[in-house]
């Protein structure tokens, strides 16, 4: 078994307030959420995770599953939590990761939502492919297609600054941990385990998004237990950074209703 390497702030937030964890998409960093944290901080514990070869966080010298960064993750945040236990939210492969948390860790996990991502996204072919190009060409190589899928046209008006911060990140992202990441998104698809699910989840989906669809979240919330959807008006793949009290306030009413 692979530990992937990763990285948790300290938490900020008010003193036994419950755990919150919140993960980014590939290619991109923690930033993503800088606009949504103070809002989210002021009643939970705030922590971010860095996936591996992500910012600060080490370069992987092995492969790695999602399952395997879901246990990694697990004992990590349930080491930062009074109980062990923690609320979650992530983006894309963050989201893809919450899916494995509630499949692999439902007696940690309160509640997770699931961001513009899906129970499967894209498989083996296209992830294997996406590794090989960063290999060959780098990071800096997917700045003009990510732009594209990335942002909703009001986001380069609206979030001018942080637009071009996050295509830096991507930019900078070391060619094999994104790769690494990658080649475990190929192997991703929790489909058939969606049934199993009694975390309660939110699947919070981009209004423009091409990736995390609707139909990926009519998936969840129809297999899984205890799933509900929601839409973020105006954003594309990256709602918290797009529209960050939106996002911020689609979170706290959901995981508000569980505790």
């Amino acid at each position: 078994m692979t530990t992937p390497p990763i990285l948790l702030t300290e938490p900020t937030g008010p003193a036994g307030a419950p755990l919150l964890v919140l993960g980014h998409s590939l290619g991109t960093g923690t930033l993503i959420w800088e606009n949504a944290v103070p809002a989210l901080a002021t009643d939970y514990r705030v922590t971010l995770l860095t996936l591996p070869g992500h910012e600060g966080a080490p370069v992987p010298n092995a492969p790695f599953t999602l399952a395997e960064l879901a246990d990694a993750v697990a004992e990590a945040a349930g080491g930062l939590s009074d109980d062990g236990r923690f609320f979650y939210a992530g983006v894309s492969i963050g989201g893809a990761l919450g899916l494995e948390l509630a499949v692999r860790h439902p007696d940690r996990v309160r509640g997770a939502a699931i961001i513009a991502s899906g129970a499967e996204l894209g498989g083996p072919e296209h992830w294997q492919a996406r590794a090989q190009l960063v290999r060959e060409q780098s990071p800096a190589s997917l700045v003009a297609a990510s732009s594209k899928v990335w942002f909703a046209p009001e986001a380069f008006t609206e979030e001018p600054v942080m637009v071009g911060r996050i295509l830096r990140v991507l930019q900078e992202t070391s060619a094999e941990g994104y790769a690494r990441c990658a080649e475990a998104l190929a192997s991703y698809d929790v489909r058939e385990q969606l049934g199993e699910i009694e975390v309660p989840l939110l699947a919070l989906w981009g209004e423009h998004d091409t990736v995390g669809t609707e139909p990926k979240q009519d998936e969840i919330v129809t297999r899984a237990q205890r799933a509900r959807k929601q839409m973020v008006a105006g954003a594309a793949h990256q709602p918290p950074a797009e529209k960050p009290a939106a996002t911020a306030d689609a979170l706290l009413e959901f995981f508000g209703g569980l505790r």
